[in-house]
């Protein structure tokens, strides 16, 4: 699709409008959505996610004077703090009594539940289980005499006789 604007360039960028009430879509090619003002819709927000969780480090997180930093990656808890990011798993172990109170704060929680509900556990009866076996036994003994009865009308005996000797199996 032409950009809706200078109607030369492919347009790769959708916006959509509601002023006083009227509301707008237009597909704008990059030029003419960074000449509009489209390009940077939110200026203070940094694609560097490392900024955005260095707030969050830096407001909670103690200042750490000394040699206290991972084995593995060397990272220490001011490093942590100044760019938001852990430098490998180990650090978790490490740091674990100054980073679980943020983590808690900014998830709510310091443990993973996934996507998955937590098991769920229930008990059947043997008197449920009885009945649940003969349900479905007789669905197909009542889908079977429809069948039968359809068969008779068609004046399909040979059919008819099957469905009858099936029926009666299911029955007896």
């Amino acid at each position: 699709m032409l950009c809706q604007h200078c109607k030369k360039h492919e347009a790769t960028t959708h916006i959509k409008t509601m002023i006083n009430g009227e509301y707008a879509e237009y597909m704008l090619c990059p030029e003419c959505a960074h000449e509009l003002g489209y390009d940077q819709m939110f200026p203070d927000f940094s694609a560097d996610f490392g900024g955005l969780l260095s707030s969050f480090f830096s407001n909670a997180l103690p200042a750490i004077s000394g040699a206290a930093h991972c084995g593995t990656c060397g990272s220490t808890l001011n490093d942590i703090k100044r760019t938001g990011k852990v430098g490998c798993a180990d650090c978790y172990d490490t740091f674990f009594n100054e980073l679980m109170p943020t983590i808690r704060s900014i998830h709510g929680n310091t443990e993973h539940k996934g996507k998955r509900p937590d098991v769920i556990e229930y008990t059947v009866n043997e008197s449920d289980t009885s009945a649940d076996k003969t349900a479905p036994a007789e669905d197909k003994i009542n889908s079977l005499r429809a069948e039968l009865k359809k068969a008779i009308e068609d004046e399909n005996f040979e059919r008819a006789a099957q469905l009858r000797d099936e029926i009666k199996e299911l029955e007896g």
